[in-house]
């Protein structure tokens, strides 16, 4: 590949395996048609539709389409003669100043093909390069894991756009993860005030990811992760603790506890039904049934189970059952791989069939699980994150590790493909659209991995095609906004969900504080009060303590606010350049910065309150004065934030999120009497 081609002008993600670029330049006529082989097998042409509408965008130009050898037209797509000599999604592109031609192995490679030639064109317009392309996959199963639960469902525009997008990266999988936000017959209970999705969402969404060459793949929770379900009068009975099924909900408790009794035959039951129900929607043959962080198995009801088989053996024993009820309807069943590496002993007990999905999402994640799986012969998929989670703003670097590490060790041990999984926990108080850097670094390194060693030359590549950003800083403004983060949104929910509700200390979020930072930066001598069983301290204690834990961070925020200011300022110029194409994400960007720099406010004034620190707001003429303001403050952003989110997002849990600050505000209000 010509190095020069990359970013004088235009990029392409994934990069291509092998390109040659010539000297001349393709001009697509005014009048254009693009002849589309019936052998491609898209029947409503929406490849060639895809491309129409980009030359429309870029150029005004209006184009036809067509079939047959009587219709020839200036873009071909077609498909090799001798499909089976080629691995499925590979292509080639030729681009000459007498036509472009896009032939593939099968629709798959047709498709990929495809959208390479509109990246060119919403870079070139109708001045095309020529060259010659030829293209293949590292990962057969490109695929990305989308959280639809814990707090926002999409609306199905947005899934739509989202499916649009990963087509154009040339993703071929997509799944969305389901706890609750389904519209199960005979489970209102359940599903009701989620803005669930329904059987004809499905449905529809099914055909037009298949329409653009992506399987839709279904996951349910079936196992752990039934938060919501098991604080039901209906189905309360089936978890490991029924009697905490009145406590006040609470983010961090969902996260932890929500596990099935599975020595109650009725388990077994509600998981079948969950997956007869929802497997009938989907035209794949594939089923994820999650079953991952199962963490009170054998701890509550079953605990005279577990003491006379072992928590391994439940667990093994339960996923068996499931994925052999699901190999009984002609399914190939998928699972989180996290409970059977903590016991590598159920890896020999599970089903030959079965589909290992090895999430590891440490930044600095080594080769050890990964290993372990591929060792044992079970079939896995890589599975990385982009690191989106509990926060407003996205943390680019550590989705950059860990993403090209997972691809590596993937590849190295023979992995059938890699899963980006973004993550809404807490509320899923961060946007969608702050996970579109991740998902692209997903898509090149499950394409073409370790092809662009540097971060930075990824960032400006994805300014430059995503962003339309001709200046290519974009990212890494939005990556140095992100390291400004010194109070952030899980650290507001701890401190609220501390409070158990009565004025007393919730001891399970208690326990969670020192997973709040790495182990380089804990405090030892807050590690040590945490770890005092002597008494349980008061709810002002743990508080206190909490903020002491994270001072160092905090007394960063005047610092930081400078940086996040600079960078708004910054963002917001390059996002003007783009116009209206680029409206949402200059939107979502300046709701991400402006909310950052209220919570490092918030962890300023919490800690003064405390006497952690001493440190007020500059240009404020009191302390009461600074609390109603930042009061306020936070109250008009959060309606921003919340007109936001009604732009890709039904109304979901967005209620909980407006209840946690203005928690807060009132809080603020109430120390400025």
């Amino acid at each position: 590949m010509n190095g020069q081609t990359s970013l004088q002008g235009w990029t392409i993600i994934p990069m291509p395996q092998t390109m040659q670029h010539k000297a001349n330049i393709a001009l697509l006529p005014m009048c254009g048609r693009i002849n589309e082989a019936r052998a491609v097998g898209d029947d409503r042409h929406i490849l060639a539709v895809q491309l129409i509408d980009d030359i429309r965008a870029a150029t005004g130009l209006e184009w036809d389409i067509a079939t047959g050898d009587r219709w020839p037209g200036f873009i071909t797509l077609t498909t090799f003669d001798d499909p089976h000599a080629h691995p499925s999604g590979a292509y080639t592109l030729d681009v000459t100043p007498d036509g472009v031609t896009v032939a593939g192995a099968d629709f798959e490679g047709v498709r990929n093909g495809v959208q390479t030639l509109r990246q060119l064109i919403r870079q070139c317009g109708a001045a095309l390069p020529c060259l010659h392309i030829e293209d293949r996959p590292a990962f057969e199963t490109r695929g990305y894991y989308l959280d639809v639960t814990r707090g926002r469902v999409p609306t199905l525009d947005w899934l739509k756009h989202w499916a649009d997008k990963l087509c154009l990266y040339k993703y071929n999988q997509l799944q969305l993860y389901i706890e609750h936000t389904f519209a199960f017959d005979s489970m209102s209970e359940t599903w009701r005030g989620s803005s669930p999705l329904t059987p004809r969402d499905i449905l529809e969404f099914d055909d037009y990811c298949a329409e653009r060459g992506i399987e839709l793949v279904p996951s349910v929770s079936t196992f752990g992760h039934l938060y919501m379900a098991l604080r039901t009068q209906s189905l309360r009975d089936l978890g490991e603790f029924p009697e905490t099924a009145d406590e006040p909900f609470g983010f961090i408790d969902r996260m932890h506890h929500h596990t099935l009794n599975i020595g109650d035959d009725h388990a077994f039951a509600l998981s079948c039904r969950l997956i007869d129900d929802y497997l009938q929607l989907f035209r794949s043959n594939k089923f994820n049934i999650c079953a991952d962080e199962t963490f009170d198995l054998g701890k509550g009801r079953s605990k005279p189970l577990a003491d006379r088989i072992g928590v391994a053996a439940m667990y093994a024993d339960y996923v068996t059952r499931l994925c052999r009820h699901l190999e009984a309807q002609g399914r190939r069943p998928m699972m989180w791989g996290d409970i059977a590496l903590e016991h590598p002993e159920i890896l020999d007990r599970l089903p030959e069939t079965v589909t290992l999905l090895n999430w590891q999402y440490d930044p600095q994640v080594t080769d050890e699980k990964i290993r372990t799986v591929a060792e044992s012969g079970a079939k896995q998929i890589v599975c990385p994150a982009v690191w989106c989670w509990n926060a407003l703003l996205p943390r680019i670097d550590d989705a950059w590790s860990n993403i090209t590490r997972m691809a590596r060790y993937g590849r190295q041990y023979g992995a059938q493909g890699m899963l980006v999984t973004d993550w809404g926990d807490f509320g899923h108080v961060n946007d969608p659209r702050m996970a579109i850097p991740g998902m692209i670094i997903g898509a090149q390194e499950s394409w073409n991995p370790g092809r662009i060693p540097d971060e930075a030359d990824m960032l400006r590549r994805i300014s430059q095609l995503e962003y339309h950003d001709a200046s290519g800083e974009l990212l890494d403004i939005l990556t140095h906004a992100s390291h400004a983060a010194s109070f952030e949104w899980n650290h507001l929910i701890t401190w609220l969900e501390l409070d158990d509700g009565q004025g007393g200390v919730n001891t399970g979020v208690l326990q969670t504080i020192p997973g709040l930072l790495p182990e380089n930066e804990r405090p030892d001598d807050v590690i040590r009060s945490l770890q005092n069983e002597s008494k349980t301290p008061s709810l002002a204690e743990s508080r206190r303590m909490l903020l002491r834990y994270l001072k160092h961070r905090i007394t960063l925020g005047e610092t930081a606010d400078h940086l996040l200011q600079a960078s708004a300022r910054r963002i917001s110029a390059i996002t003007a350049t783009a116009g209206p194409r680029n409206a949402g994400n200059a939107a979502a960007f300046r709701i991400a910065v402006e909310g950052q720099r209220l919570l490092n406010r918030v962890g300023l004034r919490l800690a003064s309150e405390t006497g952690i620190t001493d440190t007020l707001q500059p240009n404020t003429t009191s302390q009461h004065d600074d609390e109603a303001n930042l009061a306020e403050a936070l109250e008009i952003w959060m309606e921003a934030y919340a007109t936001q989110w009604s732009t890709v997002s039904r109304d979901s849990e967005l209620r909980r999120l407006q209840d946690t600050v203005w928690k807060l505000t009132d809080h603020l209000r109430f120390q400025s009497v």
